[in-house]
């Protein structure tokens, strides 16, 4: 065994003990936050008493329903692709060239 070696085997637990001591105590907080009972850990308003909303709040309430109802939009409008839909299409373009007729006359009473 070289020095090297026998100096890093030696200074091995001591170096693994530091670092596990710094990683617990890096973020001077506890490991995570503690329930609070609240919704969103907002004690509840007293009765008559409005709350007051962040400057972020609308911007975000707005802009998540842009982004949902453009997404709706697209949905709907997005072109069909699918074998099923191709497969209509192409079987009553054939039908057409030979001359059959799908449609039932209604009988009348």
């Amino acid at each position: 065994m070289s020095f090297l070696s026998r100096r890093l085997a030696r200074s091995q637990p001591f170096r693994l003990e530091r670092y596990a001591c710094i990683r617990r105590q890096a973020s001077d907080s506890p490991e995570y936050n503690e329930p609070s009972g609240y919704l969103f850990g907002e004690k509840p308003l007293p009765k008559g008493q409005k709350r007051i909303k962040e400057d972020w709040e609308n911007l975000w309430v707005i802009g998540m329903t842009a982004f949902f109802g453009l997404g709706a939009i697209i949905a709907i409008y997005k072109p069909k692709t699918g074998v099923q839909d191709w497969a209509l299409v192409e079987a009553q373009k054939r039908l057409e060239e030979r001359g059959v007729n799908l449609d039932y006359p209604k009988s009348g009473k």
